[in-house]
């Protein structure tokens, strides 16, 4: 292999996972290295798992001839999921009957729910297995957008919870066994658990070495992306997890077009930052290309184009680069006055952020005498670099009557842990001595660990839909996480309801036993928001999803998935914003981007003929309070507009 290649391309490796925002070129990336690895070592297994929900990885690889020693797999987590229910339903049954005051129906019950993390430790659970099954193979991991890989990286510590949460319910029958001298036999529900354990510190133990396993963050050269990619960064190096290079993808080469020139110059004050901040890692870059990188000659060339990046190159001073601005040749129809909640979703990195923010500021000149609220749910937030503002957990004024916030999810999840802890020590607490009751005690106090995941994430935009229900505010601008977590949040109402349904039907059991008033109390509330946000949701006049594309065929294929979702749940989808499209120039990379992205524009075109489709050619990066403003503006009708085209 040549010296220039990025080292990571190392066929000691056991694990190698690419991250990081969405759109940057993680599926692309991933997929070029497997292709590249499976062919310099053809004795050798590798395995290449998508563990994005929105998949893109089979498209990505197209017409590729994969090599017989590679197996590529688009994992399915539910599916996965459903498998490990049935496969320890039987035994998870005794464990909580030996271990609570819980009847049958009662076990039955819990174990239909979606219990929490599933789908996280069903990827855990994929890497970890196929790598045991194959002691010398390598798994590739083209991960979910950073936010949400963060959460897969930490699946060890949840998991350890959750046995934690088995183990409680197993002290009972533990003690019983030592009571009547049992203890001398292996009983298979500890073997179970402390099986899941040892599995755990295995993968802890992968995901920390460095002479095994390697992190390929992956980013754009622009600022949202930079950020995004230095937080990724602390969070890697706060888990101990191995990180020696980072990649750049997309980058423009030096050129006599104004346009590339240009982007040319922003980039790189962006690579400054960012090799800046992650030091002692190297930085590699890898240029823009006039084809979308997909297929087989596309992968098979990809890393011959990665050159390390120099510290000593130049970088153009700052009153060299110039401001840029979107053109928008069709502007969209402008929120209608009723509408109270307008989401913004679409696969990573198509500037759902920056179309929502310029969005809800364009409302605040149509509706000056309404209370908006902008709104980001996705784990890995946004807004304050795209505002230029320092955006909390509090709403934040931005500008006239606009405010935002970035939802601290787990905040809100811990108070009702926290609400939940209390009343549970306050009713043990007077017959603390009491032999069942020091067990149940432990039983009782794990029944948060049985809340189905993303519970957080709705918990906190359901608190928020009760700002809009109590006449605080009057419109609610939602950016939102990727397609594939997005869907999913739409679509956890139905889990989460189930959810309640149960522990309310446990607390009403149990009503002289479990008497959980502050716990309750947070339940009912909850119970009531969730019914509001579906009562929005699914109202047309209410409410609507704004789809955010670029024109790729991988994103179209996922704006296809994420419409389609919609359909499933009856959610109004009046417009899709088909955003960063090249504009003309007499240069031959913009003409070739241009030639490419008008035959996909084709295809948006015919297949959502139904919707308004807005085509935005953007250039540079949008952030400031000003300049989105200004596109807002051009990205809207004027009502003067509106009414020649009634007329």
């Amino acid at each position: 292999m040549r010296s220039s290649t990025p080292p990571f391309l190392d066929n000691a490796l056991r694990l190698l996972l690419f991250g990081g925002k969405g759109g940057v070129g993680k599926t692309t990336c991933a997929a070029a290295a497997a292709l590249l690895l499976a062919r310099s070592a053809p004795s050798r297994s590798f395995r290449l798992v998508s563990a994005d929900p929105a998949h893109s990885l089979l498209d990505s690889l197209a017409d590729c001839s994969i090599p017989a020693n590679l197996t590529v797999v688009e994992l399915d987590a539910k599916e996965r999921t459903d498998e490990f229910r049935a496969s320890t339903r039987g035994r998870l049954h005794e464990i909580a009957a030996a271990g609570t005051f819980l009847d049958a129906v009662d076990i039955d019950q819990i174990l239909d729910l979606s219990l929490p993390g599933l789908d996280e430790l069903a990827v855990f659970l994929e890497i970890s297995e196929s790598l045991e099954r194959s002691p010398g193979g390598c798994m590739i991991v083209d991960t979910a957008p950073s936010g949400h890989t963060l959460r897969l990286l930490t699946v060890p510590a949840n998991v350890r919870l959750w046995v934690e949460a088995l183990d409680a319910l197993l002290a009972k029958r533990r003690y019983m066994r030592k009571v009547f001298g049992d203890e001398g036999a292996d009983d298979p529900l500890e073997l179970l658990v402390g099986g899941w354990n040892a599995a755990v510190d295995r993968m802890e133990s992968l995901l920390r070495d460095p002479a095994r396993c390697r992190f390929v963050p992956v980013t754009t050269a622009e600022a949202l992306g930079v950020r995004e990619t230095a937080k990724l960064w602390t969070e890697l190096q706060h888990l101990g997890v191995p990180v020696s290079d980072l990649i750049v993808n997309q980058v423009h080469s030096t050129s006599a077009c104004p346009t590339c020139s240009q982007s040319h110059n922003l980039e790189k004050r962006q690579v400054t930052q960012l090799a800046a901040i992650s030091r002692p890692a190297r930085l590699w870059a890898v240029e823009l290309f006039a084809d979308e990188v997909r297929g087989e000659r596309m992968l098979t060339e990809f890393w011959d184009y990665a050159r390390p990046i120099e510290a000593s190159e130049n970088i153009a001073p700052l009153e060299s680069v110039p401001n840029f601005e979107a053109r928008v040749e069709r502007p969209a129809n402008r929120p209608w006055p009723g509408v109270q909640l307008l989401l913004f979703s679409g696969k990573g990195g198509v500037g759902k952020t920056t179309l929502a923010c310029a969005t809800a500021l364009r409302t605040t000149r149509d509706f000056p005498g309404k209370r908006i609220l902008l709104l980001s749910t996705d784990p890995a937030h946004s807004l304050s670099p795209c505002l230029g503002i320092a955006v909390g957990s509090l709403p934040t004024p931005v500008f006239g009557n606009l405010e935002a916030i970035e939802i601290d999810a787990q905040a809100d999840f811990d108070l009702l842990r926290r609400h939940y802890e209390r009343d549970v020590e306050e009713l043990l607490s007077p017959v603390s001595g009491a032999f069942e009751v020091a067990f149940d005690r432990a039983a009782i106090s794990k029944i948060l660990e049985l809340a189905p995941p993303g519970l957080d994430e709705l918990m906190a935009l359901t608190s928020v839909i009760d700002l809009l229900a109590r006449d605080r505010y009057d419109l609610v601008v939602l950016d939102s996480a990727s397609t594939g977590h997005f869907i999913r949040l739409l679509e956890l109402p139905q889990l989460v309801e189930q959810w309640l349904a149960t522990i309310f039907g446990l607390l009403l059991k149990y009503k002289r036993l479990l008497h959980l008033p502050r716990f309750t109390d947070q339940l009912i509330l909850l119970s009531k928001n969730l019914k509001t946000f579906r009562k929005i949701l699914s109202d047309s006049a209410r409410s609507a999803v704004y789809a955010v594309s670029i024109p790729t065929e991988m994103a179209f294929a996922e704006t296809k998935d994420l419409l389609a979702a919609c359909g499933r749940i009856n959610i109004n989808t009046p417009m899709v914003f088909l955003n960063r499209l090249t504009p003309p120039r007499n240069c031959r990379l913009c003409t070739a981007l241009e030639r490419r992205e008008t035959i996909v524009l084709e295809r948006f075109e015919q297949a959502f003929a139904l919707r308004q489709l807005i085509p935005v050619y953007q250039q540079g990066e949008l952030t400031g309070v000003d300049r989105l403003l200004r596109f807002g503006d051009s990205l809207y009708h004027s009502p003067e507009m509106e009414m020649c085209h009634s007329t």
